[in-house]
């Protein structure tokens, strides 16, 4: 955790950015492989490559921030398409995870919103697959990093944000609202890259 806050604050301030961003990429790398036993012990459970490509995205915006402060244009283009391939391919996992789930994700979708909890369910399965397919192809993938950016903020916004306030008791609402929004900004760093 101390490592995590250090990270974030550093990114801030260009002097110690690369320290930062190194900091993130081994955390996140440790985080990402500690979801590779549940993987083994039960391979067959898709919950368990959730948590690991949930992860990994986040360590792509780790790597995406490295990328900013490489200084061989060549290198900081070759780092930036691993990040953008890295985020592209949990995209593709943040899609199969909404269609297994289906039902579970549709009971996140508040009811007020028209015109009902499964039309938003696909149209976002539908936009994180579109979505998926422009970042790994890149044909238009900082748009479509960008407009997947807008779509987790507005997740964090319009479902982790009314749980929390109606129970601010669950320790789940703060964990997926804080995961929610650290994937929000690891989609962000990946969309400004400039290697697209």
């Amino acid at each position: 955790m101390v490592a995590q806050i250090a990270g974030g604050i550093g990114m801030q301030f260009p002097r110690i950015r690369r320290l930062a961003s190194i900091v993130l990429c081994v955390v996140y790398l440790c985080f990402t492989l500690a979801c590779t036993p549940g993987i083994i012990a039960a391979p067959k459970v898709y919950g368990q490559y959730v948590g690991f490509f949930e992860q990994f995205s986040i360590l792509s915006g780790a790597i995406a921030l490295y990328a900013t402060t490489e200084v061989s244009a060549s290198r900081a283009l070759a780092i930036g398409r691993g990040a953008r391939l890295g985020l592209g391919i949990s995209t593709i996992s943040f899609t199969l995870a909404q269609i297994v789930y289906l039902r579970y994700t549709a009971t996140l979708v508040p009811k007020w919103i028209p015109p009902n909890q499964m039309f938003w369910t696909i149209l976002t399965t539908v936009a994180f697959a579109l979505a998926a397919t422009a970042i790994l192809i890149n044909c238009q993938a900082r748009l479509a990093a960008r407009l997947m950016t807008l779509m987790l903020a507005l997740f964090g916004l319009l479902v982790w944000v009314p749980r929390l306030i109606a129970h601010p008791e669950a320790h789940g609402n703060w964990s997926e609202f804080a995961l929610n929004f650290l994937i929000t900004g690891a989609a962000w760093m990946v969309a400004e890259l400039k290697s697209f």
